[in-house]
């Protein structure tokens, strides 16, 4: 009975949502960012804000969309889950055709589930969880990010063949699921292509200190040498813990995440050095590809400064194919636009070819480049694809035995 009512009302305020959409102006199309404009997930969504806003300026003035012209309503969720629903729901009132959502699956969910109660499409700004989409959220929702265990798998594939690195130790920080995915990545592939995790820990950002932590990793690493040290963290614990880390002496080389590119947390960590991430387009001025340079100046022309890390570039090649798919459908009604989304295979975008499937709206096969960070710097030394696709029980961390 209790079951039922609570579905009952689940419908009813879907139903109550979808009902207080008031009719678009017929001359725009309203865009809605349910996103932290303040928290700790500001981090992450400010300069994604930013960059979907320089497209939707860049698409106005050259006509708008379907002759309609592009129109931001935003909801600051203040990094709070609790506020990130109002902000949905705020948002979806005031018309929003698309609500985007803050670049973090635990953060961002609860503004993309209005969405999809709603039936209109939301977009993460560059959450790497794979529940940031059909399996976390429903058919209507993307990401513009690739899946964070991409990321753990580039830099398995990538230490072995190009560093050499033949064993591991996995830190991993337990607070969000894109840590968690990360790490996946990184446990599939590294024994796959030869590698040998020797040890294995966890902590929470939250915590002051990690000194148990590093007792237990020297003496694993007492009994067997360790090549490199996996730290799947985010900010605001992942420097802390990076920082003591080095503190304690330990001067092998670390792996990072792509939530760790960028410098405006390096001061945490002086002197740093043999610190490498996985990240999608560089924002230090040295991508491989003249356009994503070309856009950050744009970016910084519009906004005053270059973007801080490559999260602001994802939501742009998104916001391509979104349009691509509005202009063949001919309308922004979301199960048309969904549709043609879900044939593109390989369609090109500022960031390389994208793929979307009525099962998968992240890429799990995309070109990462890798980045050595540190030092108060940030440099592109390589960039790789790893080899197969990552499988659904990796992506969506099922249990296979």
């Amino acid at each position: 009975m209790a079951a039922s009512r609570l579905l009952g009302g689940l419908a009813l305020g879907a139903a109550l949502t979808m009902g207080a959409l008031p009719s678009q102006a017929a001359d725009e199309i309203v865009l809605g960012f349910a996103v932290a404009d303040s928290g700790a997930m500001n981090a992450y969504d400010s300069d994604s804000k930013k960059m979907a806003l320089l497209w939707m300026e860049e698409q106005n003035a050259k006509g708008g969309l379907l002759g309609r012209q592009l129109k931001e309503v935003s909801a600051d969720t203040k990094s709070d889950r609790v506020e990130g629903a109002k902000a949905g729901q705020r948002v979806l009132r005031e018309g929003a055709v698309v609500v985007f959502a803050t670049c973090d699956y635990d953060y961002g969910a609860p503004a993309a589930l209005q969405a999809q109660q709603a039936g209109v499409v939301s977009v993460f700004l560059c959450a790497g969880d794979p529940k940031a989409g059909v399996m976390g959220v429903g058919p209507l929702s993307f990401t513009s990010s690739n899946a964070a265990q991409v990321e753990g798998a580039t830099l398995a594939e990538w230490g072995m063949e190009k560093k050499g690195y033949k064993t591991a130790y996995v830190l991993l920080d337990e607070t969000l699921e894109y840590n968690k995915s990360a790490c996946a990545g990184f446990d599939w592939r590294f024994p796959a292509v030869g590698g040998e995790i020797v040890g294995r820990d966890v902590f929470k950002g939250s915590d002051a200190s990690i000194a148990s932590q590093i007792t237990r990793f020297r003496s694993v690493a007492a009994e067997k040498p360790v090549d490199v040290l996996v730290l799947c963290s985010s900010m605001p614990g992942a420097p802390g813990a990076l920082r003591q880390i080095r503190a304690a002496g330990i001067d092998i080389p670390v792996f990072g995440s792509q939530s760790m590119d960028g410098l405006y947390w390096q001061d945490a960590v002086p002197g740093l050095k043999d610190f490498y991430v996985p990240i999608q387009a560089s924002a230090y001025g040295d991508d491989p590809r003249p356009e994503v340079n070309e856009l950050a100046e744009r970016f910084e022309k519009r906004w005053g400064a270059r973007p801080a890390t490559q999260y602001a570039f994802p939501i742009w090649a998104f916001m391509e194919l979104w349009a691509k798919a509005v202009e063949k459908a001919g309308t922004t009604d979301a199960q048309p636009v969904v549709d043609v989304m879900n044939s593109f295979t390989d369609e090109p975008t500022l960031l390389g070819p994208r793929t979307f499937t009525p099962m998968l709206h992240i890429q799990d096969r995309p070109l990462e480049l890798i980045a050595e960070v540190g030092g108060g710097q940030g440099k592109v030394i390589d960039q790789w694809r790893i080899a197969e696709p990552v499988p659904q029980e990796v992506l969506y961390r099922l249990k296979t035995d």
